[in-house]
């Protein structure tokens, strides 16, 4: 279960955090964003992406959408994102897409739009789990890099 690598991975680099399943799916942003009682931009999601021959999740905020012109300058090609069964297979999560306990070691991005929030709800490995973390400490459990690749929806 994915869930499990999640769990797994925390208990080894993070054990202060827990995994929070909800008995409702969380599998959009908006759903995520009402079941754990945040705003849909803090809810961080984790895009599966493919530049030319490199393969990356980037983590943005749930409001922002990627800009392809930031992508193209900082990352050096345009992006596509990958079908639901190679993110299945390369991260180990079937639903509940997030750069922790990965099945196949992968570059992580943290887009910049996550600085805007104290904490954010990243999924956990399935459509009804995720947690709580800072967006610093996210990017340093996963070794992210800093990336300002999205736009921010206007409020």
């Amino acid at each position: 279960m994915s869930v499990e690598t999640v769990r797994a991975f925390l208990a080894a680099h993070a054990p202060d955090i827990s995994v929070v399943e909800l008995d409702a799916s969380t599998a959009t942003v908006e759903m995520a964003a009402r079941g754990h009682g945040v705003a849909p931009a803090q809810i961080a999601k984790t895009l599966s992406l493919r530049i030319k021959d490199r393969t990356m999740l980037i983590v943005t905020s749930g409001d922002a959408r990627l800009n392809n012109r930031k992508i193209k300058d900082v990352l050096g090609g345009k992006p596509r994102m990958l079908g639901a069964d190679e993110v299945a297979a390369l991260t180990g999560h079937p639903g509940g897409v997030c750069p922790f306990g990965l099945a196949t070691p992968l570059p992580v991005y943290c887009d910049v739009s996550l600085k805007a929030f104290d904490e954010v709800v990243p999924a956990a490995g399935s459509t009804n789990s995720a947690l709580r973390i800072s967006p610093d400490r996210l990017a340093a459990l996963v070794g992210a890099e800093w990336i300002d690749v999205c736009d921010r929806a206007a409020s």
